[in-house]
């Protein structure tokens, strides 16, 4: 069987002393899910690994399980494999080539949003910050980071992203992501 390349993306992992997973254990998981070629990026919930398994939602629910029985809480996985990811990079709608890595994020879904439910945000009003809406992903300019953005403040409101698991990487992470799961 041949195998492919693969990111997980933890959700709100190892942010202001809470879900604490030190990669070494989360490879260690990985690992012992019979996964090959693990390693992580940064502390913030990224590994990359390689199987045989295809499917990627069944891939996230056996890290989440696992993750949960190692570390006793609930984190939300994403995975996607090294496709997905470039197809990600490729089609991002911003000059990502001429932005700061901390001014340009991807939020990643579990599944496409309704377009509905991002009626309720006024884009204009919160300009210069931008997002646009990707398949299974929410491209996010924010020129003054993330963590300053009125727009990601309402963009992140339950009701947008309901039911759906979101995890969001900035680019740099992003680029990193796509370089570790080349074939």
């Amino acid at each position: 069987m041949t195998t492919k390349k693969y990111a997980a993306l933890l959700r709100g992992i190892n942010v202001g002393g809470a879900k604490k997973v030190p990669m070494a254990e989360l490879r260690e998981v990985l690992a012992g899910l019979g996964h090959t070629d693990v390693q992580t990026y940064l502390q913030s919930g990224n590994a990359v690994f390689a199987s045989t398994q295809k499917d990627t939602a069944a891939l996230a629910r056996e890290l989440e399980q696992a993750v949960e029985a190692r570390f006793g809480f609930t984190v939300a996985c994403l995975v996607v494999d090294g496709a997905r990811l470039r197809a990600v990079a490729e089609a991002c709608p911003f000059p990502s080539a001429e932005l700061e890595g901390r001014q340009l994020h991807a939020t990643f879904l579990s599944e496409q949003p309704a377009d509905e439910r991002f009626a309720s945000i006024d884009g204009p009003s919160y300009l210069p910050e931008e997002y646009r809406i990707g398949d299974r992903v929410v491209y996010l300019y924010t020129p003054d980071g993330l963590g300053r953005s009125k727009l990601a403040e309402a963009l992140f409101k339950p009701a947008v992203f309901k039911g759906i698991d979101a995890t969001t990487r900035n680019w740099n992470t992003v680029a990193r992501l796509v370089e570790l799961t080349e074939d």
